[in-house]
């Protein structure tokens, strides 16, 4: 089977083929909106040496919601090209580690927080202040703490970036397949302001 994995929830974005169980190809670049281009310029060189996929992983966050939904319109993009399955996962449990917390700055004071084992979230993710993330943390003493930005109030965390390699790993695992809608991983209802009349 071939997997193709696209991973563009944090800053740094990543593409990986697998063919046969084994990871062919891994590619990373900037994923902010200086370098958009990029990720489809990894894409086409990608698609032009391993040919069309049979899975597509996409990695629905949380974290950029511009770049998980532009990794998830590219999936429905190439899924309708070629036929392939999709599945989409949470990126937070594509760190390259058995066992670990993630946090991430989920804007307006609050932070969210995420166990994860074995790429299966057994806890989170949730929101929470930084006290009550610190509190969460404090729990899992022993594990390593991992964030995809620079978060200086937790002086434990680990700059990490979630893996389109482990995304396919993970997504060759499954059993099932993702028919209803992909949505990136949502922490909050949307902040929506009417116009004034």
């Amino acid at each position: 089977m071939k997997v193709l994995a696209l991973e563009l929830s944090s800053p740094r974005g990543s593409i990986a083929f697998r063919e046969a169980g084994k990871t062919c190809i891994v590619r990373e670049f900037p994923a902010d909106r200086k370098h958009s281009g990029l990720f489809y310029e990894n894409l086409s060189a990608l698609h032009e040496s391993c040919g069309a996929p049979d899975l597509i992983a996409v990695g629905l966050g949380p974290g950029s919601y511009a770049g998980s939904r532009i990794a998830i319109a590219t999936a429905l993009g190439l899924k309708a090209a070629s036929g392939a399955a999709i599945v989409g996962l949470p990126s937070i449990c594509a760190f390259d580690c058995a066992e670990y917390c993630a946090i991430g700055d989920a804007r307006r004071n609050s932070f969210f927080f995420a166990h994860v084992i074995d790429g299966h979230c057994v806890e989170g993710p949730s929101l929470g202040t930084t006290t009550e993330v610190q509190a969460k943390l404090d729990e899992w003493p022993q594990l390593p703490v991992l964030a995809s930005q620079p978060l200086p109030q937790f002086q434990n965390a680990t700059l990490a970036y979630p893996s389109a390699m482990v995304l396919a790993e993970l997504a060759e695992k499954l059993d099932s397949r993702t028919e209803e809608p992909l949505e990136p991983i949502y922490l909050r209802e949307p902040y929506i302001t009417t116009p004034n009349k």
